[in-house]
């Protein structure tokens, strides 16, 4: 199997966890953690976790003359991108986040071809349109319940900000996953989140009740630290030793369809024409973006 298409299957597992996510990490929130105090656990968690498995990787040192870019990172990919991704998930909807979070291919598209000169092809132009067109299928034609989101609007927005600052992230961090090794990269990267992130969380972490929680917010909390962060965090640098910043998002055009598929499977959602033809859409972008890159640009 080539490294392309390990790549490849990185990026759509993760995209598969963070695809859970969007019900899973709402269904604790506000109820037995706040969305700030659950970033403070996700990242403290995540940074001890790339401590350790680091032990198992090079021994590498941090050029100087790159902290300034793992800095911006840190800042892009696990301060902004998690704080506002989590404070509108506690304000909108699992199904709007999931879907707005589709933003991020078309700014990590400008992005890199504006930042680092990235080659935009005429077939990836299009996968682009067409899997914005299925999570658009999703936006306009999805019914939505509005339980347990005060504030729709206001979360959208959120969201749209956390979209725009992960494909900033993906961007920034691509020259860095050809220099170091993932374990090394990860481990300094949320260091510097727990830090950041500190005198933001550290009021809502310290206010949940432990000592009384079920165990079903337990397994979700974990999973969120487990899963959505440290596996696809791993998972995303790898798959970006093979791939485009700009491929890798597209992944994110999975999210909708694989949050609906979850919440049917719990019970939470019924499948209908729409969702399939928004599936079939979204499916076919992504196969057009991950495809090979032609001699025709756009």
């Amino acid at each position: 199997m080539s490294k392309r298409v390990l790549a490849i299957i990185a990026a759509i597992v993760a995209s598969g966890i963070y695809g859970i996510n969007h019900t899973v990490a709402k269904g604790v929130m506000p109820v037995y953690i706040e969305p700030f105090g659950f970033i403070f656990l996700r990242v403290f968690g995540a940074a001890i976790l790339f401590w350790a498995i680091s032990l198992l990787g090079p021994k590498e040192k941090i050029a100087t003359s790159d902290w300034p870019r793992i800095l911006a990172c840190s800042i892009f990919g696990m301060v902004i991108n998690m704080l506002f991704f989590f404070k509108g998930l506690s304000l909108s909807t699992p199904i709007n986040s999931s879907v707005i979070v589709t933003l991020s291919p078309v700014m990590v598209l400008i992005l890199a071809s504006v930042l680092i000169r990235e080659r935009i092809t005429l077939l990836k132009s299009m996968g682009i349109i067409v899997g914005l067109a299925g999570a658009m299928v999703l936006v306009l034609f999805s019914a939505e319940s509005k339980d347990n989101a005060p504030n729709i609007p206001l979360g959208n927005v959120l969201f749209m900000v956390n979209a725009f600052s992960y494909g900033l992230y993906l961007i920034l961090v691509k020259p860095l996953t050809s220099k170091y090794h993932p374990f090394t990269l990860m481990k300094w990267l949320f260091t510097l989140a727990v830090f950041i992130n500190l005198p933001i969380t550290i009021g809502e972490f310290t206010a949940v009740q432990w000592q009384s929680l079920p165990f079903e917010a337990i397994w979700k909390m974990a999973f969120v630290v487990l899963g959505t962060t440290f596996t696809t965090y791993l998972l995303n640098v790898f798959a970006l030793r093979q791939l485009s910043a700009s491929t890798i998002s597209a992944f994110i055009y999975l999210q909708p369809l694989i949050a609906i598929i979850y919440a049917i499977a719990t019970g939470a959602d019924s499948l209908n024409t729409t969702k399939v033809v928004a599936g079939l859409l979204v499916f076919t972008g992504v196969y057009m973006v991950t495809k090979k890159k032609t001699e025709i640009r756009a």
